[in-house]
């Protein structure tokens, strides 16, 4: 007998035929006598119309009402989950995040979970009964409600599963596992039966959308074995024990495995990307740092960085990048420091892409990043940008060439699936 997480997105969630067979799927894993909790999701497309909802009612809207708002559509499903599986013979209630409770810091909408009291829960799964929870949603220190920022509900998951100590988190999402890259783009992409932390991670944010980021670092940290399964299968499929998903663990258990360990694990394609470059900064300490702190405080991220060397006037320029969603405010943010920054111009471009390949395996072979270099030029694609960590190589190019890219790097890589 184990104990186990099992997490459904908002599409597997969207109505109720689809919550009936989450329900199926949900009692089979109990009567093959496992003590079962359940995280889940608003329905698809409900936290968008919940957020338009505020935004109509006050667009400077108070993030603490905001998070009373959106917290709803959970809250719906689970009560919805639970009266299904009532209905289907299943002895399960529903938990809300401040029953549980599930401990949050105060920053509405973008909360930080700091502690689960676990101790009902692990009571009520040990008596046979279903624990359905809302995923995405806490409570503060003064006993408001929060939410955790949009795909918070994976992190809430794996925040529960560390929580009760469960043998393993089972995300059930629209895919049935972790490809090598996506297969809508990659028709030869295989699917990985496992993948470390620490590729998920950088897997994940560099553009997969299979988890969330911070979901990963936080099974990370907490040693969570993670499985991502689809919910789309039939009423009829094996428990989610014998059909076979994706599996992210440690480095140390897939060494442990007999799995050929692969070079490269994936490719990840990121079109949510906008390029800034300031021309004629003034090449004297502090002028990086006038450039980018007030984008920190502002919590825009910034990933590449290019610094040509300066030129004989003392001047230089900088290029960056930011999320496309965030242009707009830190073209306004440094337009408004020009006269302190010191630069001449800034051009923004939105029409660029990030590809990125990403697997532990690079540790210890050179010539990864050579490979991506020739394999892009031999197809006339320019890199505008470069940014590398210890397993991820990634290059900015044109929106345009995204998937030609993607497609002759998967290739190059030796990652197609047979034919």
């Amino acid at each position: 007998m184990a104990r186990i997480v099992m997490k459904f997105g908002g599409t597997s969630m969207a109505g109720s035929e689809r919550i009936r067979r989450v329900a199926g799927i949900v009692k089979r894993q109990q009567e093959a006598g496992h003590e079962v909790a359940v995280v889940v999701s608003a329905m698809s497309g409900e936290t968008d119309r919940l957020v338009n909802f505020c935004r109509e009612a006050n667009a400077l809207y108070d993030p603490a009402e905001y998070d009373v708002v959106v917290a709803s559509g959970e809250q719906v499903t689970s009560g919805l989950l639970a009266l299904t599986l009532q209905a289907i013979g299943c002895k399960a209630r529903s938990w809300q995040g401040w029953q549980v409770p599930i401990k949050t810091d105060d920053a509405h909408a973008k909360a930080r979970i700091e502690e689960i009291d676990a101790d009902a829960l692990i009571a009520s799964m040990a008596a046979g009964e279903i624990a359905v929870i809302p995923g995405f949603q806490g409570v503060s220190p003064e006993g408001r409600v929060t939410t955790l920022g949009r795909g918070g509900s994976d992190t809430s998951a794996v925040a529960v599963a560390a929580a009760v100590k469960a043998d393993r988190c089972d995300i059930y999402t629209d895919v049935d596992g972790v490809y090598t890259t996506d297969p809508r783009i990659v028709a030869k992409a295989r699917k990985l039966p496992l993948v470390t932390y620490e590729e998920m991670l950088e897997l994940a944010s560099v553009g997969s959308k299979v988890l969330q980021t911070r979901s990963v670092s936080l099974a990370m940290k907490e040693k969570v074995r993670v499985q991502v399964l689809s919910s789309f299968i039939d009423e009829t499929a094996p428990a989610a024990d014998t059909i076979p998903g994706t599996l992210i663990v440690s480095d140390e258990e897939l060494e442990g495995s007999d799995m050929e360990r692969q070079l490269i694990t994936g490719i990840a394609a990121d079109k949510n990307e906008a390029k800034v470059t300031l021309t004629r900064v003034p090449d004297r300490p502090g002028a990086v740092a006038s450039i980018f702190a007030p984008l920190a405080e502002s919590n825009i991220n910034v990933d590449m960085i290019i610094q040509n060397v300066a030129k004989d006037k003392g001047e230089t320029d900088v290029t960056f990048t930011v999320p496309q969603s965030d242009l707009a405010r830190a073209q306004a943010m440094l337009e408004e420091r020009k006269d302190s920054i010191g630069y001449y111009r800034l051009i923004a471009d939105g029409n660029v892409a990030k590809i990125s390949v990403v697997g532990v395996g690079m540790r210890s072979h050179a010539g990864v990043a050579s490979t991506m270099f020739k394999t892009l030029a031999d197809r006339g694609i320019n890199i505008i940008a470069i940014s590398t960590s210890e397993i991820k190589v990634s290059v900015l190019i044109d929106t345009d060439e995204t998937e030609l890219a993607v497609r002759v790097l998967h290739t190059a890589y030796g990652l197609d699936a047979a034919a």
